[in-house]
């Protein structure tokens, strides 16, 4: 009787261990599924990061449109694409909205390569967009130099359009701040893909602009010919 008790008691001893086994073990599938959330956590700010590297590298106009802080969106159409906006554009404050669809000109991205360049060109379209525009210039220009100043054939051809929009709302006002622009036309003069744009350019400035454009313009670019000589 007493063997079976040791016996027994073995027996109860034996599964002791493998209760506490079990226990100990038991925690670990449940500790094994609380570090799960973390590598979630981890993961959030690598989503964004990219995003925020990307905004830094080319504009703020990526970030803000991601916020929906840009009150327009592209419609895709058969033919072609067109803006649609959430309100009259005549509502909306040319400050900061100009000036961030100008910063969006230098994406190279699709949709905020169109959004900012048509965006620009339909803000400045609206009723009273002279007067709303023209405060805007020695904030605007320094804008439209970083994108004519692009590498890219594209971007730089979008800032060009802008600076002719812009001269054809703000007339004569844009002389003051247009040498500052120039320089980076006239080094691309050189570029026989944008020879005959910035040309035209040019010519559409000095009619904007008027006589005292003619200067300003050759001062910088001698051998441009003015459209009235």
């Amino acid at each position: 009787g007493k063997n079976v008790l040791k016996m027994s008691s073995g027996i109860q001893i034996k599964p002791k261990p493998a209760v506490q086994k079990s226990k100990t073990s038991s925690p670990s599938p449940e500790s094994a599924i609380k570090p799960q959330p973390k590598p979630s956590d981890k993961l959030n700010p690598k989503t964004i990061d990219p995003f925020d590297a990307y905004s830094q590298r080319h504009s703020a106009f990526a970030a803000i449109y991601a916020k929906g802080g840009i009150p327009c969106r592209l419609v895709h159409g058969s033919v072609k694409h067109k803006l649609q906006w959430e309100c009259l554009p005549e509502t909306l404050p040319f400050d900061p909205l100009l000036l961030t669809l100008a910063e969006g000109l230098r994406e190279t991205k699709h949709p905020y390569t169109f959004v900012s360049k048509e965006g620009f060109k339909e803000l400045l379209t609206v009723e009273g967009a002279s007067e709303k525009a023209i405060p805007l210039l020695p904030r605007l220009v320094p804008v439209l130099k970083a994108a004519l100043a692009h590498s890219d054939d594209e971007v730089f051809g979008r800032g060009l359009d802008a600076l002719v929009q812009l001269s054809a709302v703000v007339g004569p006002s844009l002389n003051d701040h247009l040498k500052h622009l120039l320089t980076n036309l006239s080094r691309r003069l050189m570029n026989k893909k944008c020879k005959e744009k910035i040309t035209i350019a040019l010519q559409k400035l000095e009619q904007y602009g008027g006589k005292a454009t003619v200067a300003i313009i050759k001062s910088k670019i001698p051998t441009y010919c003015s459209v009235a000589s």
